[in-house]
């Protein structure tokens, strides 16, 4: 959760920036992105020798004896001139070292041929480094709202319609999908690659060191694309990348949407929030996407392009804007009913409009499904998120306890249900998990209705789940969570907002009979008759 001292002090960095005469808002965002990383590889490079000297085994150096100038905790002891100068020198200089780190045929080597040094000014430098050295990014999270808040700091918070994803809104979606080791794994908006680095630690988390060591090369090499067709971007996704242990990650230099782009087929998971707006030439979109969608508006597209990449039983957690939900028009029916009717659509998540604040409030929702080709939807679960742990207005501060938000989870909370008002992730992934158990059918009817509340047998394995999940009666349209059968989104135009099929109770209003209130209006105009003598005998 990135603080208001946080962001102060990267204002900070961004007025010497601009005091510096360096006023161009992506080159300060690409120097930051170049300095981070360099500083990151010399904390990767500590860890390293650390670990290796408590196992007592030999790793892959990053630094050899000649490049320890490079390393950060050296380069801050420097007097001005010579760390200035080594920033500087495009023959033997750190540019040059950073750009060999990947493969020379890489894709790392490929983005990083252009990276150059920016800062002329040698006090600009000297302060860019100080306050860089005072700000804490130890957190993988908070890096990654640092980045987030950066990039805000770009015209309405992105470009091309797209808008940086909260990495909890992102954790969230990996949980849901979770990412194993025979994935292989696509963003086709890659942007700084939140999405796949956040997969990634899912994947290093849930398995053993022996079988990320198993599954090595694959995760260097075949697990893990992109599409990004910005610069800058590539360069900041390949360093994120890259501090992440994904040597080789195959993010492409290509208009996702375009006739450039044809791959089909290749991915058993895609995680994406693709442009919430946005209009591309007919003529340079793949013809493919057009029969699935007869559209040039960017959201389609990219549901289109996500159906073609996905492999058969290959699945999707994808943020759409709510308009592709409800929307009349025939491009928009034709993806609703393709993803409904030849697909499997698992999954609506209703966001608050505030997630995106401070950047947009544009309303948003999740939609998770399976790539079939043979139809397969029997129900959707759907559920409206109401609070996702932060302040929903510009602010977006934190509501909950930092380990609350950072685990996204009620264990061994006593005050869930309290919490619960304040961030209904640690449910929304509850109800999830457990409609896709074993479990759920031991307790609910096909509709989702309780079959019987009784004491729980512990060894049925409910214990896994909140209290409240496994009685929840996923049938009542009244509550934040419950199923809706296919026949019904059909008949309805396969609209899928939460609202067109939440129920609302009205409190019932109670009226006098029509006498007792013409009684009540005579004796208020008596009285009115009254106070008016009064008032003439004045």
């Amino acid at each position: 959760m990135i603080t208001g001292e946080i962001k102060s002090q990267v204002d900070g960095i961004w007025q010497v920036f601009w005091e510096g005469g360096i006023a161009n808002t992506m080159t300060i965002i690409e120097q930051l992105t170049y300095l981070i990383f360099i500083k990151d590889l010399d904390e990767i490079e500590t860890r390293n020798e650390r670990m290796a000297k408590r196992l007592g085994k030999e790793y892959t150096k990053i630094f050899n004896k000649k490049q320890q100038q490079f390393r950060w905790k050296n380069l801050k002891q420097m007097d001005s001139p010579a760390r200035h100068l080594i920033f500087n020198d495009s023959v033997n200089g750190i540019f040059p070292f950073i750009k060999k780190l990947g493969s020379e045929k890489s894709l790392f080597s490929t983005y990083m041929k252009d990276a150059s040094f920016g800062i002329s000014k040698v006090a600009t430098f000297d302060q860019v480094i100080e306050k860089l050295e005072r700000l804490d990014m130890s957190n993988q999270d908070v890096k990654g709202d640092i980045y987030e808040y950066l990039l805000s700091k770009l015209e309405g918070g992105g470009t091309s319609g797209q808008f940086r994803t909260p990495r909890h809104i992102i954790k969230m979606m990996v949980q849901m999908v979770q990412p194993s080791l025979e994935d292989t794994i696509c963003d086709p908006a890659a942007g700084t690659a939140g999405f796949l680095v956040a997969a990634k630690d899912y994947i290093d988390k849930h398995n053993s060191i022996t079988e990320l060591d198993k599954h090595k090369d694959h995760i260097n090499k075949t697990m893990f694309s992109g599409t990004e067709f910005d610069a800058t971007m590539l360069r900041i996704a390949s360093m994120n990348l890259f501090l992440h242990g994904i040597e080789q990650p195959n993010i492409v230099d290509v208009d996702a949407v375009s006739k450039d782009n044809t791959v089909s087929n290749a991915y058993t998971l895609v995680l994406a929030n693709p442009p919430f707006k946005g209009t591309i030439d007919k003529d340079s979109i793949s013809p493919g996407l057009k029969n699935v969608t007869d559209t040039s508006k960017t959201e389609l597209l990219f549901l289109a392009l996500i159906l073609r990449q996905l492999k058969k039983g290959g699945r999707a957690a994808v943020i759409v804007p709510d308009g592709v939900l409800f929307g009349a028009g025939k491009a928009f029916k034709s993806i609703r009913k393709e993803i409904v009717e030849n697909q499997k659509l698992d999954a609506v998540i209703s966001l608050p409009s505030g997630v995106f604040q401070p950047y947009s409030g544009v309303s948003t929702s999740i939609l998770v499904f399976t790539k079939t080709d043979n139809g397969g939807t029997d129900k959707v679960w759907f559920y409206k998120m109401l609070a996702d742990g932060k302040s929903l207005d510009q602010k977006r501060d934190l509501l909950v306890d930092d380990t609350v938000f950072e685990n996204l989870s009620f264990n061994g909370v006593e005050n869930a249900e309290e919490l619960h008002e304040k961030f209904n992730i640690p449910q929304i992934l509850d109800h999830y998990r457990y409609i896709n158990s074993d479990y759920f059918g031991k307790m609910h009817d096909e509709n989702g209705e309780v079959l019987h509340v009784h004491d729980i047998p512990e060894n049925l394995g409910f214990d896994e789940f909140l209290e409240e999940t496994c009685t929840h009666n996923f049938a009542d349209r009244t509550s934040q969570s419950f199923f809706v059968p296919a026949s019904e989104i059909i008949k309805n135009n396969w609209e899928l907002t939460f609202k067109s099929y939440e129920e609302i109770i009205y409190k019932e209003v109670e009226y006098d009979e029509p006498s007792v209130i013409i009684s009540r209006l005579h004796k208020l105009n008596e009285e009115r008759l009254e106070l008016l003598n009064k008032l003439n005998l004045n």
